[in-house]
C-alpha cells in the first residue's frame, strides 16, 4: 500500500504561472477544460511526462488518466516515438512538400479502416469541418444531421444546441456563431431511432450528410445501442446522404480499427466518410478525413471542393503518428484492456463501499463514471448525461488529484489509460480510490444536495 494520505500539496509554481497566463490568455488557458471552471481550484501546469506519469512545475507527480485526452496510446515519450521525432526533426520541421511520410502515414491508416482515399490535415475540427464541406459538395445538398451531447470540434455550423422539437432546425450554442450558420443544422436525440427517421422523412432530399461520432465520449462514454451505427448508415444510404462517422477520438483507441472495429467490421457496413486524430498523430497536432473514393475524387486538385492546409501532413507529426500506430500492437490493446478493466472494477467497489449511486460505460478500453442512479438504466441520451452529479464529481476529482491521481476535470469526460500503466501506476489508482469515493458521497447525500439547491428548486 502507498502513502496516500491528503497533504496539502505545494502548487505555488501553477498558482504562478496560472496567474500570469490569465493576464495574457483567456481563462489562463488555451482550450476550456483545461481551467477546472467545472471542478474549482487551479490547474496544475505540467512540466514533463513519462510513462503514465506527470509532473508538475512544483514536483508533484500524478498518475494521468487523461492521456492529453487520447493520444498518448503507448504512454508519454515512449522509445519508438522520441526516436521517430527526434530523426524526422534533424531532417526539418516543415517543407510545404509531399513527403515520404505522409504517403505511409496514410497507408498505415487505409489498411486499417474501410476508407479507400484520406487527406491529412491538423486537427479534429479541421477534419469534421473539410469532411461536411465536401458532403455537401458531393451531394448538392445543404443539411446537417447531428446529435446532442456529440461534440465534433468547434466548427460553426455544429455548436447548436437542440431546438424545441425532436427534428426542429437549431439556433447557435454559443456566441459568436450567427444563426446562418446554424440554421440548416438538425440536432436529435442520441440513440433515438424514430427521430433519425422523422428527420429523413421530413427533409431527406435536403440532407447532405449524417455526422455522429461512432461512439460519443464528449458526454461521457454513451456508446450506441447495439446496432444504431447501421441504422444511421442504412439511412443514410436510402436517402442519398452522406453517413460521416467521427473517430477523432475513438479511431485506433477504442480498437486497433477504431469503434468501427466493434460494430461495422462485424456487421458488415461502412461509413461513407470518417474522421481521425488524437491517437493517429502520437501526441502531435495531426488529424484526417476520408472515405469511400467516388467521394474523395471531389476533393481539390482533383474536384472542386477546396481544402488546403500549409501544415497538414507536417513531416514530424506525421512521423509521430506512424511510430505509434506501428508501435499499437495485439499486445499493447491486451494490456490496456487489462488496465481498464481493473479500474474499472476498483470503481465500482470504492462506490460500493461508499454507498455512492454510480454507473460505468465504455467502449474499448475508455470508459465514464456517471455518478447517477443505476436504478435509472444506462445512460444513452445527452439529457440522461447530465443527471450527473456534478458537486459529487468535483469532491472526487480533488481527492483523487491530492492523491496523486490527475482525472479529467470534467464530469462529462472519458478516462484514459496507456499501455504504459504497469501495476505500479494502476495500484496508485486503485488504492486512492477508498477515500476519494467516501469524500464524493458526503457531497452527494441527500443532505448535502439539499443544501445545494435555492428555494426556487435551481442549483446554485
Amino acid at each position: 500500500m502507498h502513502d496516500l494520505s491528503p497533504t496539502a500539496a505545494v502548487t505555488r509554481g501553477s498558482d504562478e504561472l496560472f496567474a500570469r497566463a490569465r493576464a495574457v490568455t483567456p481563462g489562463g488557458v488555451n482550450s476550456p477544460v483545461r481551467a477546472f471552471n467545472a471542478v474549482g481550484g487551479t490547474p496544475r501546469f505540467i512540466r514533463s511526462a513519462q510513462g503514465p506519469w506527470l509532473t508538475d512545475v512544483d514536483g508533484n507527480r500524478y498518475v494521468d488518466l487523461i492521456c492529453s485526452w487520447g493520444p498518448m496510446l503507448l504512454g508519454h515519450a515512449h522509445p519508438a516515438v522520441v526516436a521517430a521525432v527526434q530523426e524526422a526533426v534533424s531532417r526539418g520541421t516543415s517543407y510545404g512538400t509531399p513527403t515520404e511520410g505522409e504517403v505511409a502515414l496514410v497507408e498505415e491508416i487505409v489498411a486499417r479502416t474501410p476508407v479507400e482515399r484520406l487527406r491529412l490535415v491538423s486537427s479534429g475540427t479541421e477534419a469534421t469541418m473539410s469532411a461536411i464541406r465536401l458532403a455537401r459538395g458531393f451531394t448538392g445538398r445543404d443539411v446537417v444531421v447531428k446529435f446532442a451531447g456529440c461534440y465534433h470540434g468547434h466548427v460553426d455550423s455544429l455548436l447548436a444546441a437542440a431546438g424545441s422539437g425532436l427534428t426542429t432546425f437549431s439556433i447557435p450554442g454559443t456566441p459568436g456563431v450567427p444563426a446562418s450558420s446554424t440554421e440548416l443544422t438538425l440536432v436529435l436525440p442520441y440513440n433515438d431511432r424514430e427521430a433519425v427517421a422523422a428527420a429523413f422523412r421530413e427533409y431527406g432530399d435536403r440532407i447532405a450528410c449524417l455526422i455522429t461520432e461512432a461512439a460519443p465520449g464528449n458526454m461521457g462514454v454513451v456508446p450506441p445501442t447495439p446496432g444504431f451505427n447501421a441504422f444511421l448508415a442504412e439511412t443514410c444510404r436510402n436517402h442519398g446522404a452522406l453517413f460521416i462517422s467521427d473517430e477523432v477520438m475513438t479511431g485506433f483507441r477504442a480498437s486497433r480499427q477504431g469503434q468501427w472495429g466493434l460494430d461495422g467490421a462485424r456487421e458488415g457496413w461502412a461509413p461513407d466518410l470518417m474522421t481521425f486524430g488524437k491517437v493517429m498523430g502520437g501526441g502531435f497536432p495531426a488529424a484526417a478525413f476520408g472515405g469511400r473514393a467516388d467521394v474523395m475524387a471531389h476533393l481539390a486538385p482533383e474536384g472542386p471542393v477546396y481544402q488546403a492546409g500549409t501544415l497538414s501532413g507536417n513531416p514530424v507529426a506525421t512521423a509521430a503518428g506512424l511510430a505509434t500506430l506501428r508501435a499499437a500492437t495485439g499486445d499493447v490493446y491486451a494490456r490496456l484492456d487489462e488496465v481498464a478493466d481493473a479500474l474499472r472494477a476498483g470503481v465500482v467497489d470504492a462506490f460500493t463501499a461508499a454507498g455512492l449511486p454510480h454507473v460505468i460505460q465504455s467502449t474499448g478500453s475508455m470508459f465514464s463514471v456517471f455518478l447517477t442512479d443505476p436504478a435509472d438504466g444506462p445512460v444513452s441520451t445527452f439529457a440522461e448525461a447530465q443527471r450527473t452529479d456534478v458537486a459529487a464529481y468535483g469532491a472526487f476529482f480533488h481527492a483523487m488529484l491530492d492523491r496523486g491521481v490527475h482525472l479529467p476535470p470534467s464530469a462529462y469526460e472519458a478516462w484514459f489509460v496507456s499501455s504504459s500503466h504497469d501495476d505500479r501506476a494502476v495500484d496508485h489508482v486503485l488504492d486512492a480510490l477508498p477515500a476519494a469515493a467516501k469524500a464524493a458521497a458526503a457531497v452527494s447525500a441527500p443532505e448535502a444536495r439539499s443544501t445545494r439547491t435555492s428555494s426556487t428548486g435551481e442549483t446554485e
